[in-house]
């Protein structure tokens, strides 16, 4: 199944007709999240015999990439869910079957998101602000504030993390878990108004003693960076998909400067085309250039998870670097867009626009810019002398 078949034109056109009315009203992607469950995109991941699509990272990552040409926003919140359901097929691949309720739920019609980052944790997965009490009964209460919680109005199924303090001789241990909507002790505030990724609704969320119950508790993790399958798959998840988003946006851009300087003609040159026009021509190449180098390295590293392929240390530098990459090519295709398509891409409204805003999301998400190139470095010199 190609992402032409998951994602037709026709339905690409109605999320792309919708999507500056969200960004304006800064309102939430409830149709288009409708038509995707419809159309069975929420189940991307899920098998075939369970009534899914079944497939892999790399065919899920072009149906991001399609999606996000369309509609940014509505790409990004669904990639939360699309990562929880990729995670558990990654670890399913490697026996790890820990997570196959999250499949089985997804087939059932469940909506997961990510509740994990947290303000001031730029240890992201290997720590937390966030208190994980144990209860008698083998489950977690939850106390803390979750940012950037993504699908807020919609989610069913939130994963969660904190640290409990007390575990491991008092080294504490990392315990991952989810809630329900229908959890009690937690609050979605309404403070989503950004510059941009408007649609994605991507709430704050307080958990104020939220309890997981013990067949909810997936994962006791220690405290740093360890080896377990979930923080590669999380990891592997997340940065891919995330990569396909951005990389969608760059793909649109560079479209939509093409179309501006094939319309555009200039006066002082008789009413030539700017297509004509060396310098603009130049700026047209240099995006074309760096999308035609983003498109293969996003296909591999997806290719190389869904094989289970062994990089040994260079699978972490690998999946930041095809994130920075992925973020900063599309601010930089971006940009030279609306360089060459004129004043008319600075009106408010205007699709070049509202990518403007929605591109400059990519270096807030993990890995950050600093991180993915400590880690990068970290592999190839090794750490640095105490």
């Amino acid at each position: 199944m190609t992402p032409e078949d998951v994602l037709p034109e026709t339905l690409l056109e109605r999320f792309r007709g919708r999507a500056s009315s969200y960004d304006r009203d800064n309102a939430f992607f409830h149709e288009d999240l409708g038509e995707l469950a419809a159309a069975g995109y929420l189940k991307l991941f899920v098998p075939a015999a369970d009534g899914g699509l079944g497939l892999g990272l790399a065919a899920a990552a072009q149906c991001q990439r399609r999606l996000a040409t369309a509609a940014p926003a509505t790409a990004l919140a669904v990639n939360m869910h699309l990562v929880w359901t990729g995670v558990a097929q990654v670890l399913a691949a490697t026996g790890d079957h820990s997570l196959d309720f999250v499949l089985q739920e997804a087939a059932a019609g469940e909506v997961f998101a990510f509740g994990n980052s947290e303000a001031g944790n730029d240890s992201v997965l290997f720590d937390s602000r966030t208190v994980a009490t144990p209860l008698p009964d083998g489950g977690y209460s939850f106390t803390g504030t979750k940012i950037f919680t993504s699908l807020s109005p919609a989610w069913t199924r939130l994963g969660i993390f904190g640290k409990d303090t007390q575990a491991r001789d008092g080294e504490g241990e990392l315990v991952h878990g989810f809630i329900r909507r229908d959890t009690p002790g937690y609050t979605i505030l309404d403070d989503w108004d950004t510059l941009g990724m408007r649609a994605s609704q991507s709430n704050t969320t307080v958990l104020d003693g939220a309890e997981v119950p013990a067949d909810r508790i997936f994962r006791k993790l220690p405290v740093g960076p360890n080896p377990d399958p979930l923080i590669f798959a999380i990891f592997a998840c997340f940065e891919t998909l995330l990569a396909a988003v951005y990389t969608g946006i760059g793909e649109r851009a560079l479209h939509l400067g093409v179309e501006a300087v094939k319309r555009r003609t200039s006066l002082k040159n008789g009413g030539r085309s700017y297509a004509q026009d060396p310098d603009i021509r130049w700026k047209v190449a240099e995006a074309a250039m760096a999308m035609d180098c983003l498109y293969p390295q996003l296909a591999a590293v997806a290719r190389d998870v869904d094989a289970l392929v062994d990089h040994g240390p260079q699978w972490f530098p690998r999946l930041v670097g095809l994130k920075v990459s992925a973020t900063e090519t599309a601010r930089r295709v971006v940009d030279l867009a609306i360089r060459v398509s004129g004043g008319s891409s600075y009106f408010r409204g205007s699709e070049l626009e509202r990518l403007y805003r929605d591109v400059l999301a990519g270096m807030f998400h993990p890995s950050d810019d600093e991180s993915a190139h400590n880690t990068v470095a970290n592999a190839w010199l090794g750490p640095l002398e105490a």
